[in-house]
């Protein structure tokens, strides 16, 4: 008889109604942002504030990355303090706000509309998270314990509403002069905040806890994990710091530093659970998930870039390629891995929770086509080089045919992710 494995750690404690939405709506969010990009590869010949590019963005950032994460912390986040989620219905609420803001938001950046369209999207996008702010940390308060990996969590979720508040500011600064300077000048704070506050900070805390999980190994080093901890927060202090007293070359260089040395200790984290790991042969999916920690070296290069061209005309494209290398690398790569080493024990548990013990059951990898993953990483890594190509070159050519190989792995990752969702228990 197969069950669900016992060393997954991923304890259902949060009912998949609260779950599923959030993988569904990321998964269309990433089939209509790779849809955009392929319609507006032009729009990436000019300045990275263009309205079609910040609209892309918004969507792979909130629509995307952020409704995912919400997803799977809210399933994750129960196994990481010993406990349960809060609140079933602040998941729902965070869910629903989330799902009617984003559309708004988009809508408004790709028409650059910065009335109510924008602001009505911003405001409910905050509500969103104000929910999932207070379910985290009143999760965690009930919890029988707060581990670092739980700290990670909670201090993202509160670096998220820092995003999206100062971000909910600067809309409103289109049209009221809420602000003392334009909104392009507090772009790159409301940004690194969304960046390393609340993406760096969450992915590095709950993969340090997957990675070595998935590969079943015993590897834990907490006091690791608390310098990386320290260094990603510190960094990001400083950043606001220096960016409003120092130099912007100062305050790009010195937080950069300590992100680097936090992601030296995270990738040597990684490796020790990788020598250590029980589990041999390795899938395509961990294969992915390791491979989007080197993606991080892609970014970290645009940024010392952009520090020794600060001020020049090779700023901005240097910048597009900085984003592009976050969203649709880095974060993108871990979604894509990740997705199908949670998923299918999610939906395993809600379709054969009850009948595991009345006979044979598919494992939860089979709940997922193998052929179509490897297709759409296929896809994914051709198009993913071919779009840097094309930002570098500046080549509509190329930058069409890698807008539409990522098309393609979105809808591979879309149909892969419905074939889970839809699965029906076979007969025992």
């Amino acid at each position: 008889m197969i069950t669900a494995p016992s060393n997954t750690g991923l304890q259902q404690t949060t009912s998949y109604k609260v779950v599923l939405p959030f993988y569904i709506y990321a998964a269309i969010s990433f089939v209509i942002a790779c849809i955009l990009l392929l319609l507006n590869t032009r729009a990436l010949h000019l300045h990275y504030f263009h309205p079609q590019t910040l609209a892309i963005t918004h969507i792979m950032a909130l629509g995307w990355g952020t409704m995912i994460i919400l997803g799977a912390s809210h399933q994750l986040l129960p196994a990481l303090i010993d406990g349960k989620l809060s609140s079933d219905l602040l998941a729902y609420l965070s869910f629903g706000f989330a799902a009617a803001g984003i559309p708004f938001l988009a809508t408004g950046f790709y028409l650059f509309q910065t009335g109510w369209p924008m602001q009505t999207g911003a405001i409910l996008v905050n509500a969103a998270i104000i929910f999932y702010l207070v379910n985290v940390v009143s999760s965690i308060y009930e919890s029988k314990k707060c581990g670092v990996q739980a700290v990670f969590v909670a201090t993202a979720a509160v670096w998220l509403f820092a995003t999206v508040f100062f971000g909910l500011l600067l809309v409103f600064n289109f049209t009221r002069a809420w602000l003392p300077e334009n909104s392009v000048e507090y772009l790159s704070l409301h940004a690194h905040m969304g960046i390393a506050g609340w993406f760096l900070l969450l992915v590095l805390g709950v993969a340090s806890r997957l990675i070595p999980m998935f590969l079943i190994s015993k590897y834990n080093d907490p006091k690791k994990l608390w310098w990386i901890y320290s260094l990603v927060n510190l960094a990001l202090c400083g950043f606001i710091l220096l960016k409003i007293y120092a130099t912007p070359a100062i305050a790009y260089f010195l937080p950069a530093i300590l992100i680097g040395i936090a992601l030296i200790i995270f990738a040597d984290y990684c490796r020790r659970a990788y020598r250590t790991r029980l589990r041999k042969q390795v899938d395509e999916q961990m294969k992915l998930s390791l491979l989007s920690v080197a993606f991080l070296l892609l970014p970290a290069l645009c940024l010392f870039v952009v520090i020794a061209f600060m001020g020049k005309n090779q700023e901005s494209g240097t910048i597009l390629l900085y984003g592009y290398c976050i969203f649709f690398g880095w974060i993108t790569a871990i979604i894509l891995a990740m997705t199908f080493k949670t998923l299918p024990f999610i939906v395993w548990n809600k379709v054969y929770h009850d009948k595991a013990a009345k006979g044979k059951t598919p494992a939860p990898k089979e709940l997922f086509s193998e052929k179509l993953f490897k297709w759409m990483k296929t896809f994914y890594l051709s198009g993913f080089g071919l779009f840097i190509l094309g930002i570098i070159l500046l080549n509509n050519i190329v930058l069409t045919a890698g807008a539409a190989a990522l098309l393609l792995a979105a809808l591979s990752y879309a149909g892969n992710v419905a074939r889970i969702i839809l699965h029906k228990p076979k007969s025992l």
